[in-house]
């Protein structure tokens, strides 16, 4: 017989010994640990401090590009066109709805003819930054400024400009905010204390700042700093510059502008360096009292073992296990949680293969939509630039109504919000549109082929119909009607107030969608009347074919 290598001895004696055999080793490594663990923290830190700079550039983006939005959206009125400026200037009002923007209309050489800050018809100087106007106008492209004094409010501001091209009524269009309003959105909250942010312009100074640092806007940022931010994002650290701190930047995506935080190290590591010690000094103490209590808890703990192994050995076949009953607490627990862990795993393979199954056939469904809006675009259309335009916005009202089924986990969304999403962005004031009706929840394919339907129809709108005239207005209304093949929903779109409608002569993809599309995808009927007050688009649906059935208890 061959002789064991270890003696014999009981299971507490053995596992006082693995527990003194693991414990040993790991004490000597976690004191090598602690000596790299300031370190090690502070490429987290460096890590997390950029993360933090971008997130306060994609703040400061999404506030500059809302500005572009609208900046476009007005240069695109018929108003400009038609130089007329008085009613530009009503509609441009009716757009902001605030007293934290301001709209200007100026030609190349600064002269404004339209300042949404002064009443219509009051004389006009140049607008107080032309090195900002001349940039944008060489550049032909939108541009934000430098922080600069305003001539009107006598505050630190800055403008977005955009360039007009070609319009009678000017040569750029300005949106001007108070660098007080935009420091609503540089914030020091998710920063650690004693941590400062701050925007910075193309030249160096502040647009709007907080925390400890206390810049005002216009102040120069530390001019030995800057040169050394010429990275998209990244880290500035120099203990003679900035003694015991960290300095993170981000390039604001598609501007000029920087954001950047700072603070200093040590308040950004304290509570992480405490909870180590914490854990530490904690995990060595409860060692002692487990190599303590591990004898007297031998015997039960060896049965306990075996049927724990028991159960993960037949969970691991891919078995549903029952919990066993033991003299340990703790091992019922795990035994319960090793029960529920079979059955959760068994139920989330099935829920996977579910999940996969949606994701392919969603997927299958968005890309066959997608492939056969560019076929009849592509058909319909006679340039690349034309091509690219129209695809581009049907694509959008698309992902608008793939984003909110997002936000709703694809469960469906009530007809009055997929109409206030798509109709938003068209309506120059909450009184151009009138619904009427008992609001239900649409189906996910049901949100995607309306919201064609409707973005098609507000496009036109704009385009030709009431929604291109400050008073015209639509009115959307739906009725339940009883028909031989089931209980049918009547939608109706009227437009009145808009100039005369004319009969087009000539039918596009946007034909094809508020007319075939929409018929085929509900089932129903479309009738289409071009009435000289406005256009009727009446849609006969099944019911259906549009509404979610809601689940039973």
């Amino acid at each position: 017989m061959k002789k064991p290598r270890f003696p014999k001895a009981s299971i507490g004696a053995y596992l006082i010994a693995i527990a003194l055999a693991i414990a040993l080793p790991i004490l000597a490594f976690v004191a090598l640990l602690l000596v790299q663990l300031e370190n090690n923290e502070r490429d987290v830190l460096k890590r997390d401090t950029v993360q933090d700079a971008q997130a306060l550039a994609r703040t400061i983006d999404r506030q500059l590009q809302d500005m572009a939005t609208t900046l476009r959206l007005l240069s695109s009125s018929p108003e400009l066109e038609r130089n007329d400026i008085a009613t530009f200037f009503d509609r441009t009002e009716t757009v902001l709805r605030t007293d934290s923007l301001f709209v200007l209309l100026v030609d190349k050489d600064g002269q404004q003819r339209l300042n949404t800050s002064h009443p219509f018809g009051e004389p006009l100087g140049k607008t107080a930054n032309l090195a900002a106007l001349h940039s944008a106008l060489d550049s032909g492209r939108i541009e934000a400024s430098d922080v600069f004094i305003g001539s009107s409010s006598g505050q630190w501001v800055y403008n977005v400009t955009l360039p007009l091209y070609h319009s009678p009524a000017g040569a750029a269009l300005i949106m001007t905010q108070s660098a007080e309003d935009l420091g609503k959105l540089v914030t020091t909250d998710a920063l650690a204390p004693g941590w400062s942010a701050a925007v910075l312009d193309s030249s160096g100074h502040v647009v709007a700042s907080s925390g400890p640092a206390n810049h005002a806007s216009g102040d120069a940022f530390n001019r030995d700093i800057l040169p050394k931010l010429i990275a998209s994002s990244g880290v500035f650290q120099d203990e003679k510059i900035l003694p015991h701190a960290l300095l993170g930047y981000a390039q604001i995506p598609g501007w000029s502008w920087k954001a950047v935080v700072w603070g200093p190290v040590a308040s950004a590591q304290a509570s992480l360096m405490s909870t180590w010690r914490f854990l530490i000094y904690g995990g060595v103490t409860l060692l002692l009292i487990a190599l303590i209590a591990v004898y007297a808890l031998a015997r039960q703990v060896r049965t306990t073992i075996q049927n724990i192994a028991d159960m993960a050995d037949r969970m691991g076949r891919g078995e549903i296990v029952s919990p066993i009953d033991t003299s340990v607490i703790e091992a019922n627990q795990m035994a319960m949680a090793l029960s529920n862990a079979s059955f959760d795993r068994s139920e989330t393979e099935d829920r996977l293969h579910f999940v996969m199954h949606e994701l392919v056939h969603r997927t299958k469904n968005l890309l066959a939509l997608a492939q056969a809006m560019t076929r009849q675009l592509a058909r319909q259309t006679d340039s690349v630039d034309t091509f690219q335009r129209a695809v581009a916005d049907r694509l959008e009202g698309l992902a608008r109504s793939i984003e909110v089924l997002t936000s709703e986990q694809w469960s469906g969304v009530s007809l009055r919000r997929v109409i206030d999403i798509h109709l938003a962005t068209f309506l120059q004031g909450p009184q151009q549109l009138d619904i009427k009706g008992r609001d239900f929840l649409l189906k996910p394919e049901a949100v995607q082929n309306l919201g064609l339907v409707l973005h098609e129809l507000a496009t036109n709108s704009v385009k030709y119909g009431a929604l291109s005239a400050p008073e015209g207005k639509v009115a959307i209304e739906w009725t339940n009607v009883e028909s031989d093949i089931g209980q049918m929903i009547r939608f109706v779109w009227t437009e009145s107030g808009g100039p005369i409608v004319k009969t087009p002569t000539v039918t596009g993809f946007g034909t094809t969608v508020t007319k075939a599309h929409a018929a085929a995808a509900f089932s129903g009927s479309v009738e289409v009347d071009f009435r000289p007050t406005g256009l009727v688009w009446v849609l006969n649906a099944l019911r259906s074919t549009m509404e979610r059935e809601r689940e039973r208890n």
